[in-house]
């Protein structure tokens, strides 16, 4: 029997975080599952645990030399696996290798028909880089899970759709270039926010010059304006139509967070997560993975995250 929608969470997941106080604590997959619970959501899906991806899975995306320097950091068990917002930890490694294996466990539910849609709220590690952790993301799960699609799915035209308030350059500059890949990016300008990328003339090169696009927000922005570039990204999609989309809607753009600016509400989360549910019944057979990305007002993140998939679940039930 198909179930609707799988969530991907766990103990396993829950050690995705960083210790000694950092934003990106292991308390994140808490808070939200509470509030999922208080809701009534996890009666409404599949839970499912996550699977350590095996280091050739990891490597779709990244390089073999990067891969090793995670390994042996997270052996060591301190250090920085960036320039210093990203720490090492012992297991970090087996820690990010089950972000990235539980994305793929749900791509994989969802290829073979046995659920419509996934939500992965640990996950969304847009800054790593191939060869580079960056931003609190060691392991791109989002990278591997759409080099997955066209490697092993034969899956093309893939849609990478991102709300989170820092603009997903580790998505971004790999495939810049890359003319099926279609990214749309609504985030705080990079003029006053981490990473300081994500210009509105960045609009991919070469032969994929038009099919990204990126939307930079003013700080104090909220819902108003959010709804009304949201019309943007999708006229974008409809325009390339895409045969899966990838959602990354990092809470971080809600108001009171505390490394950004603007100042959503969980409505705007919602509306996107309808929006994008609506479109990839339309293009993709129904094909769209969301996950969690940033967020470090745990209520937030917990709002954020639960309107999110209240929609998935809603969408799947229309």
């Amino acid at each position: 029997m198909k179930s609707e929608v799988s969530l991907y969470v766990g103990e396993a997941l829950g050690k995705y975080g960083f210790p000694s106080g950092h934003p990106f604590g292991p308390d994140r997959q808490d808070a939200f599952r509470k509030e999922a619970v208080k809701q009534g959501l996890e009666k409404r899906v599949r839970l499912c645990e996550p699977r350590a991806a095996a280091r050739e899975e990891i490597e779709r995306f990244h390089t073999d030399e990067y891969v090793d320097r995670v390994d042996h950091l997270s052996r060591l068990g301190h250090g920085s696996i960036d320039y210093g917002d990203t720490p090492a930890y012992p297991g970090v490694y087996d820690a990010s290798a089950n972000v990235v294996g539980a994305a793929l466990e749900g791509l994989a539910r969802v290829m073979s028909g046995e659920c419509y849609r996934t939500f992965q709220p640990i996950g969304g590690l847009h800054h790593a880089r191939p060869g580079a952790a960056a931003g609190f993301c060691v392991f791109n799960d989002c990278g591997v899970v759409i080099d997955t699609l066209r490697t092993q799915y034969g899956i093309k035209r893939v849609a990478y759709v991102d709300i989170d308030v820092h603009h997903g350059d580790g998505l971004y500059y790999p495939y810049e270039e890359d003319p099926d890949l279609i990214y749309a990016d609504i985030h705080e300008d990079g003029n006053f926010l981490y990473p300081g990328t994500g210009h509105a003339f960045e609009r991919g090169t070469g032969a994929a010059e038009g099919l990204k696009l990126n939307i930079p927000m003013q700080p104090g922005w909220g819902d108003q304006q959010f709804l009304h570039e949201w019309e943007r990204v999708v006229e974008h999609l409809k325009r390339f139509k895409p045969e899966f989309i990838v959602f990354q809607c990092g809470a971080d753009s809600l108001a009171g967070d505390p490394l950004a600016h603007l100042q959503y509400t969980p409505a705007a989360h919602a509306h996107a997560a309808q929006s994008l549910c609506e479109l990839a019944n339309e293009m993709a057979g129904g094909r769209i993975m969301g996950f969690g990305g940033g967020g470090y007002n745990r209520g937030n993140l917990a709002a954020a995250w639960c309107s999110v998939l209240d929609e998935f679940i809603r969408g799947s039930e229309r």
